[in-house]
């Protein structure tokens, strides 16, 4: 996983509440057995739609997802995460996650940041007003901006997810940083037991 700890990009208003991950990435696509070219089933039934927002020129190149309420419900597939990160994104913004959602996107490294439905609301404007608007999530002050409109918002993240992101670490990295306490703990284990 690659440490973040500045995200700066253009963002893409998805003005849609309870999107779930059948949405993200129709069950079709789960059958693959790579890890790989999830971006082209991301969102893929509604593409068809040309007034859908992803397939506008404005928003082309954004890597910040700004969605409504309850983004990442249903099933627990990691692909979804896998596809948004795939197609470009590097964090999504809404008032609320699903829990299940929320764990995968800690443990791949797509930052979930939970703001209030008004500053969602507010930051849907902005974008909408001017597509090449900057916003930057800043992940050792845990704050969303928009400098060029005067918005600066504050978001919580626990200090163990925060450090996930700020040293790049997903479960296996986590294990590892604890490689020499293992060792040592290892070695005091009696002979009788299985050793690798």
């Amino acid at each position: 996983m690659k440490a973040v700890s500045i995200i700066t990009g253009r963002g893409v208003p998805l003005k849609r509440s309870d999107v779930d991950t059948d949405q993200i990435i129709p069950a079709e696509w789960l059958k693959r057995v790579e890890r790989t070219g999830f971006e082209k089933g991301l969102f893929s039934t509604w593409r068809d739609d040309r007034n859908f927002v992803l397939n506008d020129e404005r928003y082309a190149g954004a890597s910040i997802l700004i969605a409504g309420p309850s983004f990442g419900v249903g099933s627990s597939r990691e692909h979804a995460v896998w596809a948004l990160q795939q197609g470009g994104f590097d964090a999504v913004i809404a008032p609320s996650f699903s829990d299940i959602f929320r764990n995968n996107c800690t443990k791949n490294g797509l930052v979930p940041v939970v703001l209030s439905e008004p500053t969602v609301s507010a930051l849907w404007a902005v974008i909408e007003n001017d597509p090449t608007v900057e916003i930057t999530i800043d992940m050792s002050r845990l704050t969303v901006e928009i400098p060029a409109a005067g918005i600066t918002e504050s978001f919580v993240m626990d200090a163990q997810t925060q450090e996930r992101f700020i040293k790049g670490l997903d479960d296996i990295g986590i294990t590892l940083s604890k490689a020499d306490e293992i060792t040592r703990f290892e070695a005091t284990r009696p002979a009788w037991l299985a050793r690798r």
